[in-house]
């Protein structure tokens, strides 16, 4: 444990931001996995509303720089893909 006040400050906010990141990202990839799971379900409904989801965390997460934004617009675009096959 640091001696100097900043430090203990530094140590207290940087273990905040890991737990709020920590949820943060666990949001995304559980949103992410229900869309999977729909999709794979073929239930189209379902997969519109779980994909909308998906894709608002997937976009909250790279605004906050917890994934990069490519990999978030990569993410969102195989879902998407996948959800359009069920309706076509």
């Amino acid at each position: 444990m640091p001696n100097i006040k900043s430090a203990i400050k530094r140590v207290k906010t940087s273990e905040a931001r890991t737990a709020n990141n920590t949820t943060v990202k666990s949001a995304m990839r559980t949103a992410v996995k229900k869309a999977e799971a729909a999709i794979a379900l073929n239930d189209a409904t379902a997969a519109k509303e779980s994909f909308a989801a998906a894709a608002s965390k997937l976009d909250k997460a790279a605004a906050k720089g917890l994934i990069h934004k490519n990999a978030a617009a990569r993410k969102k675009s195989r879902l998407a893909k996948r959800k359009n096959a069920l309706n076509a």
